[in-house]
């Protein structure tokens, strides 16, 4: 491991209290996760306040911006990685259908209704106003330097996941250090 860009800095445990002096030995899971947790929860009251949630507005931008008329295994794959678990997207979808705002061809490829692009209309508008109390006090340059720093981070975790260089057929599944010789 490259230690010329840390300290010699212990990790200390999650303290919501600690001084912007003790951050460089907090543990960065924790604050990514509160963040997350805060963020998705914000957004998530938000839209429960109009009857959507937050996988109808994946799924809406999924049909919408992705290749023209997806396939509801397409969005649900596409999806996959946000969702909870391989059945929610289909749900979604049914649910989309059902309440119109999707609607399928004889082919079973997916499209967005006139009241389907309405509601994701509003609910960009509700994301965006989200956004702003989010980014409060946060300049763009701030924002992007975080984003980097994080994308950074979890490179450095999966370039070290798999010390074997196996593809990822560690023995037993376990992507720890390999044993010393």
């Amino acid at each position: 491991m490259d230690s010329s860009n840390s300290s010699a800095v212990d990790q200390a445990p999650a303290d919501p209290a600690a001084t912007d002096d003790m951050l460089a030995s907090q543990p960065v899971g924790y604050w990514s996760g509160q963040a997350h947790a805060a963020v998705t929860r914000q957004l998530r009251d938000a839209m429960a306040g109009i009857d959507v949630t937050q996988p109808q507005y994946w799924v809406l931008n999924s049909v919408k911006y992705g290749p023209a008329g997806p396939s509801c295994e397409e969005v649900a794959a596409q999806l996959l990685p946000l969702a909870d678990g391989e059945h929610e997207i289909p749900r979604v979808i049914a649910q989309l259908i059902y309440r119109g705002w999707l609607r399928t061809d004889a082919g079973h490829r997916l499209y967005l209704t006139e009241a389907g692009e309405a509601a994701r209309m509003r609910l960009r508008e509700l994301v965006t106003e989200l956004r702003t109390v989010v980014h409060d006090g946060i300049s763009d340059e701030e924002y992007v330097v975080a984003l980097r720093v994080l994308r950074r981070m979890i490179s450095n975790v999966e370039r070290a996941r798999n010390p074997w260089g196996m593809g990822g057929d560690a023995p037993c599944g376990y992507v720890g250090s390999p044993a010393p010789s």
